[in-house]
């Protein structure tokens, strides 16, 4: 331990985090005399005084600050030390749970076992100094050095260390053959030369994993990738910001260049006068977790880790960030009243998150006027709330519109809550052909009721989304059918605009729908060969082409020269997010 606290000092003193400490890159000699501290691969230089916001290491020895997403300094360091100690002396890790969220919880609450009082009270207080939860209550490295307890060891061991002999194999430095005159070594450059190629030729410029295209709002196509062969599997589309996430996990977001940045192209055909191109980045902070799936709101992002932790920042308004303040946050910050559960799903209105646990467990925060939380209130909640579900159902797809809520349950059923104006929800009671009478019309529903028009009522529904004025669902067999308003034509029909009966889109009878999105007044569907439809207002490029308001779905034209596969798409208000894999040869990694 001694030798532990002499190397972390030593780094300490140059400014650096190790941000890895652990038992397994703490290294002993073959005569287990010498003591090292390795694998520096994820360390961080600091200036002075300076904090990181990275969340990495290993989640046993991570400290509560870095759990909940705050600023860490070489404190989180020795809080590691505390558990390197802890484990030394218990033979058995300080904090362990059986899921990830339960760990953070345990980590964040300071609960473990003391270690055995067969070590002296100095010992066992330092264990306990080093594993406060408070940061600035844990002791400085020189403060341990100059303990008793550490000193005189301390003493003997800088007189006993040189005795020990370090000898080490030396390697050479190349061991390949040796290198003809004027020869470069490594990569060859003539591959940069121009003219004449030497030797086979090159082979053709294979396609990115991925492109991601946005219209609407005059934005430009494709957006650019933080980095090359970057393939976004998902993505999101809020009124004020945009995200994907990675094949690896990482969460990319797309954001307003400052003012006076240069333009970028225009999406074919669009009128609107040019545009500066987004600029994307990858989300800082994050290198430590692994982001599955992301959901934009108004000015707020939630993501949901590979571990089952759903983890918000932006606008703290309404309490979307479910923290239980109206604060904002920057940093991506757990959700600490979901940590005992393993969530799979999370979705975001405007100003509501819906959750789902693995256990089908419901829970939702957020604005509530017109029951949109679907918790028979109109009620609004900063921290999470269990939602009651009706007796035998069980969710197993969560959907959050503007002012309202959707869930399929098992069977493929919808329940839907909130504003169902114009009928947009579907919880009107209809038959095919059937106008319902004014006071049997639903208005908003303030928990989850069953959708009451055919042939939603009956059908398998595989997926839906909800916009502005009206939704969509996709059924088993894979029919799209709109409700709600049809003022822009975003129902993709000619019947009447003040009807409230769900419709069946015109123009698409034969094609297999896969995907649908809602935007604001216009719609967008994907059909099972990856075609792209669109259709309703046209105005400012929502439906990614030259044509104004277009009642009847029209194929939209990617500028691609693969085949490809849409892989996500996702609309708000005026603007749509569409992510297309190039379809290739190669396999697919699960």
């Amino acid at each position: 331990m001694h030798q532990i606290l002499l190397a972390l000092h030593h780094v300490h003193t140059h400014l650096i985090l190790h941000r890895d400490l652990k038992t397994q890159n703490i290294l002993l000699d073959k005569h287990r005399m010498v003591v090292k501290i390795g694998d520096f691969g994820i360390s961080k230089i600091l200036s002075s005084k300076s904090k990181a916001y990275t969340v990495v290491g290993t989640p046993c020895y991570i400290s509560p600050e870095l759990c909940e997403g705050k600023p860490y300094n070489q404190k989180s360091d020795i809080w590691a030390l505390g558990c390197v100690l802890y484990e030394l002396a218990s033979l058995k890790r300080a904090f362990e749970a059986a899921n990830l969220p339960a760990l953070v919880l345990k980590i964040m609450s300071g609960t473990f076992a003391p270690i055995s009082d067969r070590y002296s009270p100095e010992l066992r207080q330092l264990v306990l100094s080093l594993l406060s939860l408070e940061p600035a209550q844990r002791p400085p490295l020189s403060h341990i050095m100059a303990q008793p307890l550490c000193i005189r060891a301390l003493l003997n061991l800088h007189t006993d260390l040189g005795s020990v002999r370090m000898r080490r194999a030396e390697k050479p430095l190349a061991t390949g053959p040796p290198m003809a005159p004027g020869s470069t070594g490594g990569r060859t450059t003539s591959g940069r030369c121009r003219g004449v190629p030497r030797g086979p030729a090159r082979p053709a410029i294979p396609p990115p994993l991925s492109s991601v295209y946005a219209w609407g709002g005059g934005l430009s196509v494709p957006l650019r990738l933080p980095m090359l062969n970057t393939e976004v599997v998902q993505v999101a589309a809020g009124r004020t910001q945009k995200a994907g996430v990675t094949r690896s996990g990482r969460l990319i977001l797309w954001e307003a260049p400052p003012l006076g940045a240069g333009g970028g192209a225009l999406l074919p055909g669009a009128v609107e006068q040019q545009q500066p191109q987004f600029v994307s980045r990858f989300l800082e902070g994050q290198s430590g977790v692994t982001i599955k799936h992301v959901a934009c709101g108004d000015l707020f992002t939630a993501c949901l880790t590979d571990r089952g932790i759903i983890m918000t920042f932006g606008s703290g308004s309404n309490g979307c960030l479910g923290h239980g303040s109206l604060n904002d946050i920057s940093q991506p910050t757990i959700v600490e009243a979901l940590l005992g559960y393993e969530m799979v799903q999370v979705a975001c209105g405007a100003s509501h998150v819906l959750a789902l646990s693995t256990e089908r467990e419901l829970f939702a925060w957020g604005r509530g006027d017109g029951g949109r939380l679907g918790l028979g209130t109109r009620e609004s909640h900063s921290c999470p709330q269990q939602v009651p579900m009706p007796p035998g159902q069980e969710a197993q797809r969560i959907v959050c519109g503007i002012d309202s809520s959707m869930i399929l349950t098992v069977p493929g059923q919808a329940l839907a809550c909130g504003s169902n104006r114009f009928n947009k929800l579907g919880l009107d009671h209809l038959s095919l052909g059937e106008e319902p009478a004014p006071h049997q019309q639903v208005e908003e529903a303030l928990s989850f009721t069953p959708l009451g028009s055919a042939p939603l009522d009956r059908e398998p529904l595989l997926s839906v989304d909800l916009g502005t004025a009206h939704s969509a669902a996709v059924t088993a067999s894979g029919d799209c059918y709109t409700f709600g308003s049809n003022q822009h034509g975003q129902l993709g029909t000619i019947a009447r605009r003040v009807s409230r009966v769900p419709c069946q889109i015109q123009g698409l009878q034969g094609i297999k729908i896969a995907m649908v999105a809602c935007g604001d007044a216009f719609t967008v569907a994907i059909g099972a060969e990856s075609e792209v439809y669109s259709w309703g207002k046209g105005a400012r490029g929502r439906l990614g082409r030259r044509d104004e308001d277009a009642g009847l779905p029209r194929p939209v034209q990617l500028d691609e020269t693969h085949p490809y596969t849409v892989t996500s798409v996702s609309c708000c208000h005026g603007n749509t997010l569409l992510a297309i894999r190039p379809v290739t040869d190669e396999p697919v990694p699960p």
